[in-house]
C-alpha cells in the first residue's frame, strides 16, 4: 500500500486515484488511472482523444519536469485547404478542427517513465465504467442537454450522449473496448494499430486533415517548465505551445501592482503576439517575465468555450504530479470515430487562418494551448501543485489560486473554493461571482462588471495539494466540479 493524495473533479475519478495508491501505486500511476475515468464520466471535459499536459516532480529530484502531450495539425492542413472548403476563419468544430490526440501517448510516456504500473492496471477501472455504466451528474446532464444540436449533427455522437438527466446510467462498451485494446496493445496500438485506421478513416469520411502517418509519427515532447520566482516559492509553468508564460506574466504583474484587467490585457496581447509551437517561432521568455513589456496589438476576441478536467496527486515517496487532460471544446469537435465511442477533439479551433499570424494553420503544427498545469516549491522542494479548467480563462483563475495560497496563506480547500472573477473572451466583462468581496460595489461602479452566481462553473474547477512534509499533505477540491480529495493511508 502507498500513502498518498489525490485530487479531481469527479469524486468517482478520485476514489479510483486513490484505490491505485492503496493497491500500491505511486503518484503518477494514481493520476493516469484517475484521467481515464475522467475520460469516461466526463466526456463534455475530456476525452482519450484529447491532448494532456503534466508536470512531475519525480522523488529524489532536485527539480520537476514538464510533458507535453499535444497533438499536431494533419498533413493536409493548410490555410487554402480550409479557405477551399468555404471558411473565412478557422472552423470551431467538425472535422477540420480535428488534430492528433495527444493523450494516449502521454499516458505512455509517463508510466514508462516514473510509473510502477502497466497499462492493463491503471485503465482497467475506467474500462469497467465504461462497459458496466455510471450514474450522470448535474454537470453532465446540463451539458448534454445543452450540446444535443451540436453532437446531433453525427449519428454516432448523438447515440452515445443524447440528452439525458442526472442520475441516468450511461454506457459506453465501444469506448470500453478502445481502453482495453491500450491496455493490451499499449500506445503502438493506438497509434498504429486498428484504432488508428477507424480515427483517420472517420476523419477523411468527412474531408479532415489528419492521416495514418500523422497518428504514426506522433510523439509527446519532455521540456524543461519555465521557472520565476514569486514572494517566497518558486513557480514551475510549462513552456510553449502552451500559455503557462500567459501566467507567469499574469502573476507578476499583478504582483507589481497592476490592476486586474490591464494586467491581462498585457499578458494576453503578448500571447497573441508570440504563443504558437516552438517548433515554428519562439517567443520570447524575458518578455512575458518583464511586467512592463508590452506587445503590438489587441487581445483576440475569437468567441470560444473551453473544458478540461485538472488533478494532482502525491505520495509518500515524494513524488508529486500536476495534470491537466482536455478535449478542447464541450465535447470537442463532435465527432466520434466509429467503433471506438471515442470523442475527438477540436484543438485546430485554436488556429488562425491569417498568413501573418504567429499561430497560423500549417500542416504538422501545434496549435496554441490552453492546458497549464502548475507546480510551486519551497526551499528546493516541492510545495503545491495547482491549477484549474477554464479554457481561455485559465492563466486568470489559476493565478488567483495561487495568490490565495502564497499571499492569503489559505488552506487549499480554502484556496480553490474562494470567489473568483476573470475577464470574458469580450476583453471588457470582467465576471464577478456574487459572493467575491466586494463585489456588488463593483458592479454599481462599473458597468462591465457582471454579477455570476456563486460557484459558477464557468469560474473553473481547480484543485490544489500543498505538502507539509513527508508524507504530510492538505488538499482542496473545487466545490464548483462534482470532485473530492480522497487519501490512501
Amino acid at each position: 500500500m502507498t500513502k498518498g493524495v489525490i485530487a479531481t473533479p469527479h469524486h468517482t475519478a478520485s476514489e479510483v486515484g486513490a484505490q491505485v495508491l492503496s493497491d500500491g501505486g505511486n503518484a503518477i500511476d494514481a493520476a493516469i488511472a484517475a484521467d481515464a475515468v475522467l475520460c469516461v464520466v466526463y466526456p463534455h471535459m475530456t476525452s482519450v482523444g484529447g491532448d494532456l499536459m503534466a508536470i512531475v516532480w519525480a522523488a529524489g529530484e532536485s527539480s520537476p519536469v514538464g510533458l507535453i502531450g499535444a497533438g499536431r495539425s494533419g498533413e493536409l492542413a493548410t490555410i487554402d485547404a480550409v479557405r477551399e472548403r468555404g471558411h473565412e476563419q478557422m472552423p470551431a468544430r467538425g472535422a477540420l478542427s480535428i488534430t492528433v490526440p495527444g493523450t494516449v501517448e502521454a499516458w505512455g510516456r509517463l508510466l514508462e517513465r516514473f510509473g510502477t504500473m502497466g497499462l492493463g492496471a491503471v485503465l482497467d477501472p475506467a474500462a469497467g465504467l465504461a462497459q458496466d455504466g455510471y450514474l450522470i451528474s448535474k454537470d453532465l446532464a446540463e451539458h448534454l442537454k445543452r450540446a444535443a444540436e451540436l453532437l446531433l449533427k453525427e449519428r454516432h455522437a448523438y447515440s452515445l450522449y443524447p440528452p439525458m438527466d442526472q442520475g441516468m446510467l450511461l454506457r459506453n462498451p465501444d469506448l470500453a473496448s478502445t481502453l482495453r485494446n491500450i491496455a493490451r496493445n499499449g500506445i503502438n496500438g493506438f497509434y498504429r494499430g486498428a484504432i488508428a485506421e477507424a480515427i483517420a478513416a472517420a476523419i477523411k469520411r468527412r474531408d479532415g486533415f489528419v492521416t495514418r502517418q500523422d497518428l504514426a509519427t506522433h510523439r509527446s515532447q519532455w521540456v524543461d517548465p519555465i521557472v520565476f520566482p514569486y514572494r517566497d516559492v518558486v513557480v514551475y509553468e510549462l513552456p510553449p505551445p502552451t500559455v503557462g508564460l500567459v501566467a507567469a506574466s499574469f502573476a507578476l504583474r499583478l504582483e507589481a501592482g497592476q490592476e486586474f484587467r490591464s494586467a491581462r490585457d498585457a499578458s494576453y496581447a503578448l500571447r497573441d503576439r508570440y504563443i504558437s509551437d516552438p517548433d515554428f517561432a519562439v517567443a520570447p521568455v524575458e518578455s512575458f517575465l518583464d511586467p512592463g513589456a508590452t506587445a503590438r496589438g489587441g487581445v483576440d476576441v475569437t468567441p470560444r468555450t473551453g473544458d478540461t478536467i485538472y488533478l494532482c496527486a502525491a505520495d509518500e515517496h515524494g513524488n508529486v504530479v500536476s495534470l491537466i487532460q482536455s478535449v478542447a471544446y464541450d465535447f470537442g469537435s463532435g465527432i466520434v470515430a466509429e467503433g471506438t465511442g471515442m470523442l475527438l477533439q477540436n484543438r485546430g479551433a485554436y488556429f488562425k487562418l491569417d498568413p501573418g499570424h504567429v499561430n497560423k494553420l500549417k500542416p504538422r503544427k501545434r496549435t496554441m494551448h490552453t492546458l497549464i498545469p502548475a507546480m510551486a516549491a519551497r526551499e528546493g522542494r516541492p510545495w503545491a501543485a495547482f491549477g484549474t479548467m477554464g479554457g481561455e480563462r485559465q492563466p486568470q483563475l489559476q493565478v488567483q489560486v495561487l495568490r490565495n495560497l502564497v499571499n492569503e496563506q489559505m488552506d487549499p480547500a480554502e484556496a480553490v473554493a474562494r470567489p473568483r472573477m476573470a475577464i470574458l473572451v469580450d476583453s471588457e466583462t470582467l465576471a464577478v461571482e456574487a459572493d467575491y468581496p466586494g463585489a456588488a460595489a463593483m458592479a454599481r461602479a462599473d458597468s462591465r462588471v457582471k454579477l455570476m452566481p456563486s460557484h459558477y462553473h464557468a469560474m473553473g474547477h481547480a484543485h490544489a495539494i500543498v505538502i507539509d512534509g513527508p508524507g504530510q499533505w492538505r488538499a482542496g477540491a473545487d466545490p464548483r466540479s462534482d470532485g473530492s480529495v480522497e487519501y490512501s493511508s
